[in-house]
């Protein structure tokens, strides 16, 4: 059914803390199509319960016609324990799409799915003839399924419309742009200054033509200072107007930055860690209960170099291969099993938490490496974004996800481990942090086992053998 037109006036969303947006007003036409996008902690998941209700703004209202009907999907689903996270997404989905909604709230939706259950959702979207509003960071989605942008950033909620790759191009053009005027302008600046001092010469000269001059009351000598005089006042008004402009257009160039980038520095090299067989299985089984086997007939085999993804639908068994590997209790193995030791194995998954997290960054840093200077331990936060007191003071618990994931990245160049296992590590990340966590990624000089649905991930960090699990077994593509 075609709803009325939702109005927002003014809406502010703010916490002790910090301050998401400031004063956004936009009206939601039946059959729009929204993404929100920004930042990890920028307010995006808070802004999806705020227009349904759920949380209230800190000023501002939202106007909601009585003929609207959410569908909601969240992007933690604690419902269904059984499940794998894909399993869960596609039947709290199906339970948002069973009220016949009219207008589809999805957070992350397409996080924990597989090629097919991604490739599917995605058609759903592009079909789904209602209102859609969707936080994600999933270029495919926002490629096919999105016509209007909201970016939350610097406080404020930028509306664009177009989608993602409109978007970007649009932010390079205006970009370029602007440096190209700031190059302008100290291109300005410097023929100025030229000009000035070619103008000072010229009076300086005119001085040395003696006191005789001077004393007989010639003008050319104080006609040329006075000229002097006014070259160097004109000049400093265009300065001054100048030195204006590029503060403006500096200001402007800020609301348009790339990510900044991360270079890693790694406690192992490539030739320190060799090359040698670091993972050996055959003939293995792996099961939660004896004689009923998630896997079987497994045969694998890792290098300390090789880089390697585990594919396979929701619910197939690749965290529990992962687990099993990582030595997990709850995991019965049987046939035979050469591992690394654990002290030699690295392993971060979508949530980056670490074991203290009532800890500082710098507390869990100088715990970590405590060979380290306090001066050193702040320079490697620094090369990880960690700059200021009280980004390094913070609490991890306090840490946004993105900030873990670049503390999780810290403690991998620290201690670098020979054996990276990682499972489904971008999702929830924003475009920025998944820059930051595939440049560390590219460069780390050990063995990776990879879980992750992402391809551009994969084909950035140089996968080189991909296996699938399938129906029980793990087959090598």
């Amino acid at each position: 059914m075609i709803h009325k037109p939702i109005s927002i006036k003014n809406l502010s969303l703010s916490f002790p803390h910090k301050t998401c947006f400031e004063d956004f007003n936009t009206q939601i036409s039946y059959g729009s199509r929204v993404a929100i996008i920004g930042h990890n902690g920028s307010g995006k998941s808070t802004l999806l319960k705020v227009l349904q209700g759920m949380v209230e703004a800190t000023s501002g209202y939202i106007k909601v016609p009585g003929d609207v009907t959410f569908g909601y999907v969240p992007q933690v689903i604690e419902n269904f324990d059984s499940l794998s996270g894909g399993q869960r997404l596609n039947k709290a989905v199906t339970q948002a799409i069973s009220l016949d909604p009219n207008v589809l709230l999805l957070d992350e939706p397409t996080n924990h799915l597989d090629r097919n259950n991604r490739k599917s959702l995605i058609r759903m979207l592009y079909t789904y003839p209602g209102t859609l509003i969707v936080v994600s960071h999933d270029t495919e989605l926002l490629r096919n399924c999105i016509d209007i942008l909201w970016h939350i950033d610097h406080g404020k909620i930028h509306v664009f419309s177009g989608n993602y790759d409109d978007y970007t191009r649009e932010i390079r053009i205006k970009r370029t742009s602007i440096e190209q005027e700031l190059s302008r302008l100290n291109f300005q600046r410097k023929d100025m200054h030229r000009a000035l001092m070619k103008e000072q010469q010229r009076a300086a000269k005119s001085k040395m033509k003696g006191q005789k001059s001077i004393d007989q009351r010639k003008w050319p000598t104080v006609l040329s200072k006075s000229k002097a005089f006014r070259a160097e006042e004109t000049s400093g008004r265009k300065k001054l107007a100048i030195d204006h402009k590029k503060y403006e257009l500096s200001k402007q160039l800020s609301n348009l930055r790339l990510p900044e980038i991360i270079v890693p520095k790694f406690s192992l090299n490539s030739s320190e860690i060799g090359n040698y067989t670091l993972i050996s299985i055959s003939n293995g089984t792996i099961g939660y209960q004896i004689e009923q086997n998630i896997l079987k007939d497994i045969t694998l085999s890792l290098s300390s170099k090789d880089r390697i993804a585990i594919t396979g639908n929701n619910g197939s068994g690749k965290s529990t291969l992962v687990k099993a590997i990582l030595a997990d209790q709850k995991v019965i193995k049987t046939g035979h099993w050469h591992i690394p030791k654990q002290e030699d194995i690295g392993y971060l998954d979508q949530h980056y938490e670490t074991p203290s997290p009532e800890k500082s960054v710098l507390e869990f840093m100088l715990e970590l490496v405590p060979s380290w200077s306090h001066a050193e331990v702040r320079k490697h936060l620094n090369d990880f974004l960690f700059r200021k007191n009280e980004e390094v003071n913070a609490l991890i618990s306090q840490l946004s996800g993105g900030e873990k994931a670049r503390l999780s990245l810290a403690k991998i160049a620290a201690k670098t481990p020979k054996l990276l296992i990682l499972d489904e590590i971008t999702n929830n990340l924003d475009f920025e942090t998944k820059a930051h966590v595939t440049k560390v990624l590219k460069e780390y000089p050990g063995a990776m086992i990879i879980i992750s649905h992402d391809e551009d991930l994969l084909r950035e960090i140089e996968i080189c053998d991909t296996y699938t699990i399938k129906d029980c077994n793990i087959m090598y593509n």
